[in-house]
């Protein structure tokens, strides 16, 4: 016998890892923990404890502590003591504490894998070589952004007290993703593990007494969903960071909404798994091991949904068989397993129930004769072919070892079935053609897509979903903004809350000195600018626009839910404005000043009835120089490549949102309504706008000045009417993808309540006062950062 012909038939024997020294250090806990609250070790206050157990045998491991409202209370405030001290520290001393997390983390490394595998049920390989590793990266990686902090964010400070809660199939990276920014930036932390793996998350915390971190800045407590929204219901939390399932997200978006809690949220995801007829097939099989049957499927970013070009599907499919047969599915602390145990019971259920509900509707299901063990909770790999794009299976995340195959024809098929679902977390493109693959990239509504490889993660590059995916971003630069906020917004005077204006004023309110207009005067009715048209109401009625002396200077349509929808149609419509280059945005921008400038007297004219001569002479003249700004940002706000530790690159770049609803602010009709509009339009989105109710008068001469600019139509569609009113018409719109919000506080809170449905992207003042004529707060790179939502394309090199 040869060689390779004894190599071939060789069995695979057990390697098990040693779990002695985690059990020893569960048995110096004496397998029973509190939670860590300042910096000590603390019994619940309602003397409840419960039990996380092994999933691949069912054992007990140990018992921990089910959080209460009194647990949650007691950490909040203990960071809320320690947030001062920690935020004032130099950046060196906050940069020497991650860097010590790091270290010890690299200590107690083989140690936190057994953990996590034991209660996880992950493969030790997986936990070994990927989850820990990992974990020390991203405190190793900000420890650089601490002492780097005063140079890079020079005008921005921390959030305060952060409310972090992760999910268990990721525990200590998921930790290390949310505490690490969060303490590199100057926060302090609540954080709440998930119910199912809490025992990691308490090990980090021995960690941090074992550095020695100031007590409060680090806070854990464990629990079940309760404990969780005890602490997102906290007043006294600043920030909410959720990763988690979309369900809970939502809940999580509502629960916050009539607050001033920042939130960011890394949902769940339908990823597709697109491959090409020239893609190096055998590649793609491994590449497709590792995206849906990485950590038993149990990933938010798993390669679900495998998309094969219809002439290379059928031995695409028999190579996928072909490999499926030698997954070894067994005990996780085996080195030489690749599918360990399902996390917990209901998980395991819901996977075979979907499963079930994919052959009912149609799809085929195929799984190899794969030896199962016989006790703990597993799942076999599992093929599901035939399946139709709207199938559940095709739809909802199983989050499980599931792959669901389907065919496509063309590139352009291949992207509308790729996008065919409400998540846009991550994708693969598989393909030998750099021009293809790039080309699709750019296409996929993904936050991360990973070209000829998959399931790469580091704390350089960011991480996070589009649409129902979530918001927000972990890793990288624009993660640790995710833990900033402007210096002056914090400090930021509240506005008063809005008074009526216009036909809605109070009966209370004085009469007008004057209901009739100026005989010298020319009837000054304008109306809705749509599709780059001016439109008649909907609704076939106007309302009064009154001057600072109570006099009538015209009428304006009064919008309706129609109106909202026909704009939001041509904002879509005009999505090729994002395809636009943007040499050619920043052109019709200059074009725009230039066009201004000239109608600089007659606008100011206009607008002084309503603002003041001297208002409106300023707002005209920083109006101009606000166009010329962004026309200059238009082609410089562009992306990033990042250097990660493997052999690829990265490609950071920010893409246009999509259609953004916006409500101007009152108080500046003018420039308030370039200052919001134009950072929209110059990175590539389209805007669906509701000016000021102040002076709604001027959308007849801002339509005048897009039509003669050339700005296409549909890229800014203006819609009068109360701006209260048309707000939850456009937060409700599931076609809109964001909402900007710059009124009164009761607007901010009603602009995020409802937009829970489609979970869109909000950006409002808070309720808080804007120095609109101040270049520091008026535009700039925090209006830009909320326009538009990074894509990471991963691209690897070499041979």
């Amino acid at each position: 016998m040869s060689i390779a012909e004894k190599f071939a038939a060789m069995e695979y024997g057990p390697a098990p890892e040693d779990a002695k020294e985690a059990l020893t250090w569960l048995d110096q806990h004496s397998r029973r923990f509190g939670h860590f609250i300042d910096g000590t070790w603390r019994e619940p206050s309602a003397r409840e404890y419960f039990d996380t157990t092994d999933p691949s045998t069912g054992e007990k491991l140990a018992s921990v502590a089910q959080g209460s409202s009194a647990d949650i209370d007691a950490a909040v405030k203990a960071a809320r003591a320690a947030f001062p001290k920690w935020q004032s520290l130099t950046p060196h001393a906050r940069a020497r504490y991650m860097y010590a997390l790091a270290r010890q983390v690299q200590k107690h490394s083989r140690r936190l894998a057994v953990l996590e595998t034991m209660d996880n049920g992950k493969p030790i390989r997986e936990s070994r070589d990927i989850d820990i590793p990992l974990v020390a990266r991203h405190f190793y990686y900000h420890a650089g952004w601490a002492q780097l902090l005063p140079q890079e964010f020079p005008d921005y400070t921390a959030c305060g007290v952060v409310g972090q809660i992760i999910p268990w199939n990721f525990p200590l990276l998921m930790l290390a993703w949310k505490i690490a920014p969060a303490l590199a930036t100057g926060n302090t932390v609540v954080l709440k593990p998930a119910e199912f793996t809490p025992l990691t998350a308490l090990a980090l915390a021995e960690i941090c007494q074992e550095i020695g971190l100031p007590a409060g800045v680090v806070n854990i407590v464990t629990g079940d969903g309760s404990t969780g929204e005890a602490l997102v219901k906290h007043p006294d939390v600043d920030k909410v960071a959720f990763t988690g399932s979309t369900e809970v997200g939502r809940a999580i978006r509502s629960a916050t909404a009539q607050s001033h809690k920042r939130l960011s949220l890394e949902l769940g995801g339908k990823s597709p798994f697109i491959v090409f007829e020239d893609a190096d097939l055998d590649s793609a099989v491994e590449g497709l091991v590792d995206g849906i049957w990485l950590n038993q499927g149990q990933v938010c970013c798993a390669g679900s949904r495998l998309l094969m070009q219809e002439s290379i599907a059928e031995p695409l499919i028999a190579k996928i068989r072909e490999r499926m047969v030698t997954l070894r599915v067994g005990p996780p602390l085996d080195k030489a397993i690749d599918i360990g145990a399902i996390v917990a019971p209901v998980q395991l259920e819901r996977i075979q129930r979907l499963v079930n509900q994919g052959v009912a509707e149609g799809a085929t299901c195929w799984q190899p004769q794969t030896e199962m063990p016989s006790r703990g909770l597993y799942f076999p790999p599992t093929l599901l072919s035939n399946v139709h794009p709207t199938s559940m299976v095709a739809q909802q995340e199983i989050f499980g070892p599931v792959l669901a195959a389907m065919t496509f024809r063309t590139p352009t098929e291949a992207v509308e079935l790729a996008n065919n679902t409400a998540y846009g977390l991550a994708a693969c493109v598989w393909s030998e053609s750099i021009n293809v693959a790039l080309h699709v990239s750019a296409q996929l509504k993904a936050g991360v897509v990973w070209v000829n490889c998959t399931n790469l993660f580091d704390a350089s590059c960011g991480f996070g979903g589009y649409r129902e995916s979530g918001f927000g971003r972990e890793g990288g630069k624009e993660g640790l903004l995710e833990y900033l906020e402007p210096a002056w917004f914090k400090k930021a005077p509240a506005l008063p809350a809005a008074k009526p204006i216009s036909g809605e004023r109070a009966n209370s309110d004085p009469q007008p000195a004057s209901t009739a207009l100026d005989p010298t005067e020319i009837d000054r009715t304008v109306k809705l600018y749509i599709g780059g048209k001016q439109a008649r109401p909907d609704s076939g009625y106007s309302m009064e626009v009154r001057g600072r002396n109570r006099q009538i200077l015209g009428e304006v349509p009064l919008g309706n839910r129609k109106d909202i929808r026909n704009a939001v149609e041509a904002a879509h419509k005009a999505a090729g404005w994002a395809k636009t280059t943007a040499h050619n945005r920043a052109q019709i921008l200059y074009y725009m000043a230039e066009n201004l400038s000239q109608r600089r007297e007659e606008v100011a004219h206009r607008l002084s009835a309503a603002v003041g001569e001297a208002q409106a002479a300023t707002e005209v003249n920083a109006g101009i120089e606000r166009i010329f700004s962004y026309a200059a940002w238009a082609d410089k706000f562009d992306g990033a490549v990042h250097n990660p530790p493997f052999r690829n690159i990265s490609l950071a770049m920010n893409e246009a949102i999509g259609a953004v609803g916006i409500i101007c602010p009152h108080e500046v009709p003018l420039l308030g309504f370039l200052s919001v509009v134009l950072p929209v339009v110059a990175v590539g989105n389209t805007a669906i706008v509701v000016p000021s109710e102040t002076y709604p008068l001027i959308t007849g001469d801002l339509y005048q000045l897009f039509d003669t600019s050339d700005l296409p139509g549909g890229v800014v569609n203006i819609v009068t009417g109360y701006s209260s009113q048309l707000l939850k018409v456009l937060a409700e719109h599931d076609d809109v993808d964001a909402i900007w919000c710059f009124t009164d506080e009761a607007s901010a809170f009603a602009a995020k309540s409802f937009s829970t449905g489609n979970l869109k992207q909000v950006f409002t003042n808070e309720g808080r006062a804007i120095d609109w004529f101040d270049v520091k707060q008026g535009e700039g790179r925090w209006f830009l950062q909320h326009a538009t939502q990074v894509k990471n394309i991963w691209v690897p090199y070499g041979e």
